[in-house]
């Protein structure tokens, strides 16, 4: 049986479980089962995203898996195009109606798009929406600390979540502390570090044998243990179950010291779309 999912209280005043279940590349009918399966499983948060393209396969999922809408959390994005005011306020209602629900329990800008710097805009967008009741949490993704800069002084509102790629080869120390400083929780896209995964990294591989667990399930709770939010994705109900049994052991300071250090934050050695997410 998986242990119980630890939640974390945000800076708004709701809560987010401590892992959540990654929904791109699913779509169609495959992946409304595969969403369906994670419901099964015990997962209650969701992340899509518009350029997903999915959000009707997670809005089906959740009306066919037969678990009340109020125990989902439900995660989407606005996309870099539709940064400007009125538009990021029409895209949240698109995504609200293509989604099938009357709210969403957080939603984010996905990433700034500087060279069209109206994030701001988009940002007060969310503000407003929340305040409309079309949202319930609003954050940012892919943001650094001069885009969190720029929207708080803004608007005087500080985001609930910052979801940034992260993993044990880019663990991202320095925007964690900023997170971290402004209350903001930090969600982890790409936890498992996408094609290059660290499995047979020896401080991945010898905590999982110290611990009987998968390598996989090392790097998730190596996730929770340095306070970051992981969404890791997958179709196939085994892994969906493994990957969410992860609060049942714990690793030690130096398996978590040990696994960080195989990071490299001087550059984005593993970059991708910031708007997908995914390798370009």
């Amino acid at each position: 049986m998986v242990t119980a999912i630890p939640t974390y209280s945000l800076n708004d005043g709701s809560t987010l479980p401590a892992i959540g279940f990654g929904t791109y590349p699913l779509k169609a009918d495959e992946g409304v089962s595969a969403i369906v399966s994670a419901l099964e499983t015990g997962y209650r948060l969701l992340d899509s995203a518009v350029n997903y393209d999915n959000e009707h396969a997670v809005g089906e999922a959740i009306r066919r898996s037969g678990v009340p809408r109020e125990e989902i959390q439900v995660t989407t994005k606005i996309p870099g195009r539709h940064h400007a005011y009125d538009e990021a306020r029409a895209s949240i209602r698109g995504s609200l109606e293509r989604l099938g629900v009357d709210y969403t329990d957080l939603h984010l800008i996905h990433w700034p798009n500087p060279s069209v710097g109206l994030y701001a805009e988009a940002w007060q967008a969310l503000v407003d929406a929340r305040a409309a009741g079309e949202v319930r949490a609003i954050g940012v993704s892919n943001f650094t600390q001069e885009h969190l800069d720029r929207i708080i002084g803004e608007t005087g509102v500080t985001p609930a979540v910052n979801q940034i790629e992260l993993h044990p080869y880019f663990p991202q120390e320095q925007m964690r502390a900023v997170n971290e400083r402004l209350g903001i929780r930090t969600e982890a896209w790409s936890p498992m570090g996408k094609r290059q995964a660290p499995f047979g990294e020896p401080p991945v591989a010898d905590a999982a044998a110290a611990h009987g667990v998968t390598p996989g399930q090392v790097i998730l709770r190596w996730h929770h243990q340095i306070g970051s939010l992981p969404i890791p994705k997958s179709a196939t109900p085994e892994r969906q179950q493994l990957n969410l049994d992860v609060f049942g052991f714990e690793l030690t300071d130096d398996e978590v010291a040990a696994i960080t250090a195989l990071g490299n934050d001087d550059g984005r050695l593993f970059g991708g779309d910031p708007d997908t997410h995914e390798e370009m």
